[in-house]
């Protein structure tokens, strides 16, 4: 052990299933969990929505809710329950607290979209028309409300964490770079507690249009998320969820008495190009860079469902562990995928016990002591990531 070490000590999360830690563990852990879905309002794609959620528990001033869209409020409201989680919400800590924030671009405008589109149909001269438009109906406070980096805006001025800031974009690869660099600045002594993590809200119609236009959405009646490679469609479904967690130095944890949920260990990452390599290669050989322990293993995939990527992942994990592809009951949560994953490992860690199949048909349910767990996520169109989280 050294001072410098990873640990968790708060976690965050909301997803259909629900919110906080404990929410997530009572029903991942339970057998027989099914998914809560939407079908009809995005038909015929299937989504998994987000809970009822009481915005005031954790943004307390109306005027604050009113200028984020959801996918903010959302990220605002999982940072919250992290450092709630954390006992952090202190003047001291919040002070000299970092922040890493994976994010998207936010949510657009799509009334002022449709009548961009609506008015192309008439005329030609296309450049004007845009400029027309974005004069004459796009807000601008609207649009600067929804720049990723002002999520991590409206944690600081809600939650008042003031350390040092900054946000990474890219899809999955960016909860992958956010929880890379945030253990690296833990453990080179730069940073010694640091908020990281992500939202990411489906249910919005340019959302789902990005992953229709690359092909990537399943479509029909759901499915677990290893079981779509003959499905209509791309294979993947989103769910809206965020992921948060405080990570901190064993030090930093030990000084104000917090016990962790687990420590997090080498963090691998990379960018492999799929035309040209064997992704299953490149994804084993990104696990097995972890040196995790020969057994009592489980892996928390964050498999997409795109065929794939997904063959590929399946076919890298192949004996490597007791793989769960959390994807089965939350959806895919993009940006927020690799976070995600990471809390639902280092939960089952600190339970020292095995998540029950999610999908009975494909995954072998595994009893015995849990010694490490593997976080991984293999991007629907780019990107790798890995993680090992072991006992704190």
């Amino acid at each position: 052990m050294s001072a410098r070490d990873v640990v968790v000590t708060g976690i965050g999360l909301v997803s259909s299933l629900g919110e906080g830690a404990g929410q997530h563990w009572n029903v991942l852990s339970a057998e027989g969990t099914r998914p809560t879905l939407e079908a009809e309002r995005f038909a015929p794609y299937v989504v998994h929505p987000l809970p009822v959620i009481d915005w005031n528990l954790q943004i307390a001033k109306r005027g604050d809710q009113r200028q984020m869209e959801t996918w903010q409020r959302l990220g605002v409201y999982a940072a919250g329950l992290a450092l709630d989680d954390a006992d952090a919400k202190h003047d001291e800590l919040l002070a000299a607290m970092d922040m890493i924030v994976a994010g998207g671009g936010g949510e657009r405008d799509m009334a002022v979209d449709q009548a961009i589109l609506d008015a192309a149909r008439t005329r030609n001269d296309r450049d004007l028309l845009l400029n027309e438009k974005l004069t004459t109906e796009l807000r601008p406070t609207l649009f600067l409300a929804q720049l990723s980096n002002l999520l991590a805006g409206n944690i600081s001025i809600v939650h008042k964490v003031t350390g040092s800031s900054r946000t990474f974009m890219g899809e999955e690869g960016c909860g992958i770079a956010a929880i890379e660099t945030a253990a690296a600045r833990i453990r080179s002594g730069q940073s010694r507690q640091v908020l990281v993590g992500s939202a990411f809200q489906t249910e919005h119609p340019d959302m789902l249009l990005g992953y229709e236009l690359g092909g990537y959405l399943h479509r029909g009646p759901w499915k677990p998320v290893w079981q779509r490679d003959d499905s209509e469609g791309g294979g993947l479904v989103s769910g809206s969820g965020a992921a948060f967690l405080v990570l901190e130095s064993r030090e930093h944890a030990e000084e104000r008495g917090r016990k962790p949920y687990a420590a997090i260990g080498p963090v691998a990452a990379a960018r492999t190009n799929r035309a040209n390599r064997e992704l299953s290669e490149a994804v084993a050989e990104l696990v097995a860079s972890l040196g995790a322990p020969q057994d009592g293993v489980m892996i928390v995939s964050g498999a997409s469902g795109v065929p794939e990527a997904t063959q590929a992942e399946r076919q890298a994990l192949d004996g490597a562990g007791a793989v769960r592809g959390f994807s089965s009951l939350t959806g895919h949560l993009k940006e927020s995928q690799f976070p995600f994953a990471v809390a639902l490992a280092a939960l089952a860690v600190s339970h020292g016990a095995y998540y029950p199949a999610f999908d009975p048909e494909t995954e072998k349910a595994t009893e015995g002591p849990l010694s490490a767990t593997i976080a991984t996520t293999v991007g629907h169109h780019r990107n790798e990531g890995a993680a090992l989280v072991v006992p704190a």
